[in-house]
């Protein structure tokens, strides 16, 4: 049965058809942030420049295309049919009637769809390992460039212990599908995992010990709310069964937090090394502050543009170092539709067939762009404060 095709002009319409939610979610945030810019921080004074307003606008845009995934996607991403193996960018579904508008790829299946389905994986993976990594450097760090001495010593060792493998390196040794046979990722995760719970008790304790009223209602909801994630995470024992994540995935969330730590533990021990000598931290301690206090209400909030600007481009590494895990069939299952998965597969048929291969690859240099240029507008900023 011979194939039938729409024409270009109508795979751009439908491509921009099928991205209505992100459309009409981007006109209402993008709207509301332009409208109260002033009251919006930092977040607000992005779009004081082009830079800044392009760097929101892409990230936004997969941000909400990964909410909107399943109705965005005509198809399954893992569905296959037959007489749709290799098909050109246009092609008709004969049952359904639906376009594949990217073409399929070498197992028939939806390029688009698949495409759009990996941004929930980046989207997921990226940030939060991200986030776990900031939380274990900021703890760690903070200490190590306060106290300095034998801590900063033993802290710093460990750090560049770490930095001294050579990423990719490290990276293979940690996802390779053996691991998973030994406790070492769960033991890791296990570890890694703690630290936010500390992080935000330690907190909470420094600035409210003198409100018990206060201080037992955070410490619970903290408590209660990350020994849940926590369960989930490291034991996959949610009740719920809301917080789960493969094993697979874990592997290779522990070990983007593992690499990415010592690289945050450093730029917090250089920016506590500089601020406590401020007057303002002199001042704190000749209230009688204690040492945590300071650290985590003086000095913290103090570093946060370098932070911020870090853990965007920490981000977007992140993002590429998947793609690039995804492409060497590391970590993630073969069937996964994340971009570097993707990218591998059509890789092989490149001479033959281009098309399966560009939808991801420019999705993942995209997201990267803006994530680039997000952190761009956030230095610009910061050096303006």
């Amino acid at each position: 049965m011979q194939t039938e095709y729409i024409s270009a002009f109508d795979v751009v319409i439908g491509v921009l058809w099928r991205f209505w939610p992100v459309w009409v979610a981007l006109i209402l945030v993008m709207g509301a942030s332009f409208t109260y810019k002033k009251r919006l921080g930092l977040y607000g004074q992005l779009f004081d420049s082009g830079v800044g307003i392009a760097g929101v606008f892409i990230c936004l845009f997969w941000l909400f295309t990964a909410i909107f995934a399943s109705t965005i996607s005509p198809f399954d991403p893992l569905a296959q049919v037959s007489v749709m193996k290799d098909t050109l960018p246009g092609a008709v579904e004969p049952a359904s009637k639906l376009v594949y508008y990217f073409g399929g790829d070498k197992l028939a299946r939806d390029v688009f769809s698949r495409m759009v389905y990996g941004s929930q994986i980046v989207l997921i993976i990226a940030p939060a390992a991200t986030g776990f990594a900031l939380m274990v450097g900021i703890t760690l760090g903070l200490p190590a460039g306060y106290y300095g001495g034998k801590i900063d010593t033993l802290l710093s060792f460990l750090a560049n212990l770490v930095l001294a493998f050579p990423v990719i390196l490290l990276f293979y040794l940690l996802v390779t599908p053996g691991i998973m046979d030994t406790p070492i990722p769960y033991a890791m995760a296990g570890l890694f995992f703690l630290f936010p719970i500390i992080f935000f008790c330690v907190l909470f304790w420094t600035r409210y010990k003198n409100r018990p009223d206060r201080l037992y209602i955070l410490l619970s909801i903290t408590l209660v709310l990350g020994g849940w994630i926590y369960a989930g995470l490291v034991f996959d024992k949610d009740p719920l069964h809301i917080v789960h994540i493969d094993p697979n995935q874990l592997n290779i969330f522990v070990a983007v937090v593992f690499a990415s730590s010592p690289g945050v533990f450093r730029i917090v021990r250089g920016l506590t090394m500089d601020i406590k000598t401020r007057d303002y931290v002199a001042a704190a301690q000749t209230r009688g502050e204690s040492p945590w206090y300071i650290m985590l209400w003086e000095i913290l909030p103090n570093a946060r543009g370098p932070l911020i600007v870090d853990a965007c481009l920490r981000i977007g590494y992140t993002t590429i170092l998947l793609g690039t895990l995804g492409y060497f069939g590391l970590g993630l299952a073969p069937e996964s539709p994340d971009w570097g998965t993707a990218i591998k597969d059509a890789s092989r048929l490149l001479r033959s067939f281009i098309h399966p291969a560009l939808p991801p690859t420019i999705a993942l240099m995209s997201f990267v762009l803006g994530l680039n240029l997000l952190a761009d507008s956030l230095r610009e900023q910061s050096m303006k404060d």
